[in-house]
C-alpha cells in the first residue's frame, strides 16, 4: 500500500484542475530558476567588468586617454556606458553649442541630462525579470492552497461516496492535498529569497552608479572650464574618488 501511494500514484489520481494547479506551478518554477541563474551569472560577471574598468579609470593620467580607451574597447558594463554617454555629450556640446534643441539648456544641463538618462535605462535594465521571479513568490503558495483546497474536497467526496472515513478512502486525496501545499512552497520560497537578494544588489548597484555619474559630471565639468581658460584639449587630471565612493 505504501507503494501505491506514492507520487506516481498522485499523478494517476488528478483531475483536470489538479493537473492544471501543477502545470501553473512547475511553469512558475522553472521560470523563476532560470531567472535567478542567468542573473546572477549576468551580476556576476558585470560585477567583475566594472571593478576593471573603474581601476582602468581612475588610474588614467586624463579624460582624453579614458576617452580613447572607451573607443578601443566595447563599452560591457554600466560605468563604462555612462562614461560613453558623458563624454560624447560633453563633445557634442562644445560642437555644437546652443544650437540643438537638447543643449538649449546648457552644456551642463545637458551633460546632467545624459546622465540621470543612463541611469534610468541601467535602473530599467536591473530590473527586467523581477516581476516573474516576485510573482512566483507571491503566487506560488495561494497556487499550491487553490490545489490544497480542491484536493480536500475531493477527500470530502470519497468520504461521501463510501459511508466512512477509512484511510483507505481518504489516503490518496490527503496525500494530494498536501503535495500541492508543498509545491507552492517550493516555487515560493526560492523566489522571494532570489527577490529580496537581486532588490538589495540593484539598490547597491544604482547608488554606486549614481556616485559614479556625480564625479563623471564634475570631471567633464571642471575639464571644460580649463580647455576654454587654456584654449587647448582636454587636459584634466584625473583624481581617485573620495572615501566610500567608487
Amino acid at each position: 500500500m505504501e507503494h501505491g501511494l506514492g507520487f506516481a500514484h498522485f499523478l494517476t489520481q488528478i483531475d483536470g484542475v489538479g493537473i492544471s494547479v501543477l502545470v501553473l506551478l512547475l511553469m512558475l518554477s522553472v521560470a523563476s530558476w532560470y531567472l535567478i541563474l542567468t542573473k546572477s551569472i549576468a551580476n556576476f560577471l558585470e560585477g567583475r567588468r566594472t571593478e576593471t574598468f573603474l581601476k582602468r579609470f581612475w588610474s588614467a593620467d586624463s579624460l582624453q586617454e579614458v576617452d580613447t580607451t572607451l573607443n578601443g574597447s566595447s563599452t560591457n558594463n554600466a560605468f563604462a556606458q555612462l562614461a560613453r554617454f558623458a563624454l560624447d555629450a560633453a563633445v557634442d556640446s562644445e560642437k555644437h553649442g546652443l544650437q540643438k534643441l537638447a543643449a538649449a539648456g546648457g552644456a551642463s544641463e545637458f551633460i546632467s541630462r545624459v546622465l540621470r538618462n543612463g541611469i534610468d535605462q541601467e535602473a530599467t535594465r536591473v530590473e527586467n525579470g523581477l516581476t516573474v521571479i516576485a510573482s512566483a513568490g507571491s503566487a506560488g503558495p495561494y497556487i499550491g492552497l487553490f490545489g490544497t483546497v480542491w484536493a480536500i474536497y475531493h477527500a470530502l467526496v470519497q468520504i461521501g461516496l463510501s459511508g466512512q472515513g477509512t484511510l483507505d478512502k481518504v489516503a490518496g486525496p490527503v496525500g494530494e492535498a498536501l503535495i500541492m501545499t508543498a509545491l507552492g512552497l517550493a516555487v515560493a520560497i526560492p523566489a522571494v529569497l532570489a527577490y529580496n537578494a537581486f532588490v538589495r544588489r540593484n539598490r547597491i548597484w544604482l547608488a554606486r552608479l549614481d556616485a559614479f555619474a556625480h564625479d563623471l559630471f564634475a570631471l567633464i565639468s571642471v575639464g571644460a572650464k580649463t580647455n576654454s581658460s587654456a584654449g587647448e584639449v582636454r587636459s584634466l587630471r584625473v583624481v581617485p574618488p573620495v572615501e566610500g565612493r567608487k
